[in-house]
């Protein structure tokens, strides 16, 4: 059995099947008050961020840019780009996903030739079709629909950053709450052709002060939220 608590709030779960997924996921919530005097451990941060770099992305490409903010000046001039969320000062790291303006032949070619690379067995006719393909529709797009496209990616590797983080029982708030154009221009990320998309800050949830911390986490019941179609 596993013993989870939230504040007043205990209970036993049995660790069995899927309830083992859903502990840590359980544990979690979007912290609102960060202890800004308990730092998190280096293996717990680098775990998180294996995990953004192992998330799965369109056609593996990855397209998007993660920056991993500790300077405490530099958080604080973002707070009141994020509407005054005092996580992003509170938080231990803020990690901030940046998607690719845009994709360029440029940008496909070299993840391609990464994986071939890294692979080491070669190119064939069935990639170099696929590299081809990709340029030819990618490219030919709009540069606000590839950016529509890179901007989801980046959603799944902030899953998946939460999902680690739950799992190693560090608190983190994703954000969408900010003013990207302030942002990209503080980072200079239109420089990188980078558009930032969101922001997770990671930390410790400060119990004495957090309001959230003692409420019940409320969802859908599954008969609401699942359909089944056998």
């Amino acid at each position: 059995f596993f013993f989870s608590s939230r504040r007043r709030h205990t209970r036993y779960i049995s660790v069995t099947g899927v309830q083992t997924c859903a502990l840590p996921i359980s544990w979690r919530y979007a912290t609102k008050k960060m202890d800004p005097s308990r730092p998190v451990a280096k293996d717990k941060v680098e775990t998180i961020l294996e995990a953004i770099r192992l998330s799965p992305s369109s056609s593996g490409l990855q397209p998007f840019h993660v920056f991993v903010i500790t300077n405490q000046a530099l958080k604080n001039k973002i707070v009141p780009i994020a509407s005054g969320q005092t996580q992003v000062a509170e938080c231990s790291h803020l990690i901030i996903f940046a998607a690719w303006d845009t994709y360029t032949p440029e940008r496909i070619n070299q993840s391609f030739d990464y994986t071939i690379a890294q692979r080491g067995v070669g190119t064939n006719e069935r990639t170099e079709n696929y590299r081809k393909n990709l340029i030819a529709g990618y490219c030919a797009r709009d540069p606000e629909i590839n950016f529509q496209h890179t901007a989801k990616q980046t959603y799944i590797a902030l899953g998946i950053a939460m999902a680690a983080a739950a799992i190693e029982h560090v608190d983190a708030t994703p954000m969408e709450g900010f003013d990207p154009a302030a942002l990209d221009t503080l980072l200079g990320l239109h420089e990188k052709g980078l558009r930032s998309v969101t922001m997770l800050p990671i930390g410790h949830r400060d119990e004495k002060n957090d309001w959230l911390l003692a409420l019940k986490k409320v969802r859908r019941t599954k008969e609401e939220l699942f359909t089944h179609l056998d």
